[in-house]
């Protein structure tokens, strides 16, 4: 008899494992094309779609760069300042502080709102610590990474994340009991580590730009509005060189020359750059005496072209809800501070609804990491709130007259942790603020309670407070 050693789930993938990464991978795959294109926008890469009509072959090698897809993009990025967690019914938020620390979130969050704008989608996970250390919390590309996503209960119900390390491709696929790790070796999955937590769900979380009820994979802020008029813009800057490399130099005839005004002394005809600067400014009467006829055609006025390129920054603003000036567009007349402001409001109200929709997310993640870290959800009475930095950018001025009169009023009081919010504080800097408050009111209880105690002097006399 011949015994049959069963093969270990660890080393390998079962049937319904292997089925899943497979359309995992199919989905992340036919998402690239589009993905990559977006980026190509943002940096300027796109290959322009030339009309093949007044650019000459010599120049198709050409290419122009209108960075507006950028601009908008960061524009809307910087507004988008994540702060702090902290726990909404005031308790200690140290735990909070020690895990967003730890995985440098804070600066990591503006990596990820900056994809899910260019993208329309980022990816967060979360993940168990190694030797104690607090849970791994990393934001993923959408280049790398997908999900299938529940639109009733509104979780994920399996996740992948694909990369290449050190020539060989990892495929680490999350799912509701546990996250799996495997190497492709010889065409196929061999699992080298489980990390089976049994929470029940895919701590896997999805950061959607400009989400609908029929499309919860979100949509990025370069729509194809966008990239149809950075096209157009660039292939007008693409036709104002062309321009300056025919029309540069004012072009000239001459009527009733002799053959001789094009030749060097030897007979031989002279090159056309040399009959321009040249003999042609000195030219001899003909044998009837009269003297050739010189002239100049209208030199080329990029001006239209120009003003073409104004009108597309325009409306190029509208679509990025920026002010048209950082796009580069300038009236004659320079726009008031608050007509500066005003065009602003567009991208000050997109802004907190990114906010109000990224915030979701940080939370959510926080909520996983808590959970990876004691074993257990948090209660769900106990919210987490984050702090943003104000997106619309008043003036410090502005910002502590609101916070003044809302103290001098009676609505908020002046030792407030509000008051320094509004007033445009960071977390570190009101923190600072509430450790000196307690340490001068420390010390003006310490200067009472000396003053209040009788000292007796070397003569034996007591000195103290004649009140006592």
């Amino acid at each position: 008899m011949t015994a049959t050693i069963p093969e270990l789930p660890l080393l390998t993938l079962s049937d319904d494992e292997s089925q899943l990464l497979g359309a995992l991978r199919s989905d992340l795959l036919e998402q690239r094309f589009k993905l990559e294109l977006l980026d190509a926008y943002f940096n300027g890469e796109q290959v322009i779609r030339d009309l093949g009509i007044s650019i000459p072959p010599q120049l198709k090698g050409l290419h122009t760069v209108i960075g507006w897809p950028r601009i908008g993009v960061e524009s809307l990025e910087r507004r988008l300042d994540l702060e702090a967690f902290r726990w909404a019914d005031g308790s200690d938020s140290s735990e909070l502080d020690e895990i967003a620390e730890s995985n440098d979130m804070y600066d990591e969050a503006s990596l990820a709102h900056l994809d899910a704008l260019t993208y329309g989608r980022e990816y967060v996970s979360v993940g168990s610590g190694e030797d104690g250390d607090p849970p791994l919390i990393t934001f993923e590309s959408p280049l790398d990474m997908t999900m299938f996503w529940d639109a009733r209960l509104r979780l994920a119900t399996a996740a992948l994340r694909e990369s290449v390390e050190d020539g060989t491709r990892i495929a680490t696929l999350y799912l509701p009991d546990q996250t799996v790790y495997a190497a492709e070796v010889d065409g196929g999955w061999e699992v080298y580590d489980r990390d089976v937590h049994r929470l029940g769900i895919v701590p896997v979380l999805r950061m959607a730009n400009r989400q609908r009820t029929a499309d919860r994979i979100g949509r990025s802020e370069i729509t194809p509005e966008v990239m149809s008029i950075t096209d157009a813009a660039c292939r007008r800057l693409m036709g104002i060189e062309v321009a300056a490399e025919f029309f540069g130099a004012p072009q000239r005839y001459i009527l009733g020359a002799s053959e001789s005004a094009f030749q060097d002394a030897e007979g031989n005809a002279k090159s056309a750059w040399e009959t321009y600067i040249g003999r042609v400014l000195a030219l001899e009467r003909d044998e009837n005496g009269d003297v050739p006829t010189v002239g100049a055609f209208t030199a080329h006025d990029p001006s239209g072209q120009t003003r073409i390129i104004d009108l597309y920054a325009r409306i190029m603003a509208s679509q990025l809800s920026v002010a048209p000036h950082v796009l580069g567009y300038s009236a004659d007349n320079p726009a008031s501070a608050d007509a500066i402001r005003y065009a602003d409001n567009a991208q000050v109200k997109k802004a907190e609804r990114c906010i109000r929709r990224f915030s979701a997310t940080h939370r959510d993640a926080m909520r996983l990491a808590l959970w990876f870290r004691n074993g257990e959800p948090p209660e769900k009475a106990r919210r987490i709130e984050t702090v943003w930095r104000n997106p619309a950018t008043p003036t410090i001025a502005a910002q502590t007259d609101a916070a003044v009169k809302l103290v001098q009023a009676g609505i908020l009081p002046a030792d407030g942790d509000v008051v320094l919010e509004m007033a445009g504080l960071t977390e570190d800097q009101r923190r600072r603020v509430q450790a000196e408050r307690l340490r001068a009111h420390g010390t003006a209880l310490l200067d009472r309670l000396t003053q209040a105690v009788p000292v007796e002097t070397e003569t034996g006399a007591v000195d103290g407070d004649e009140g006592l």
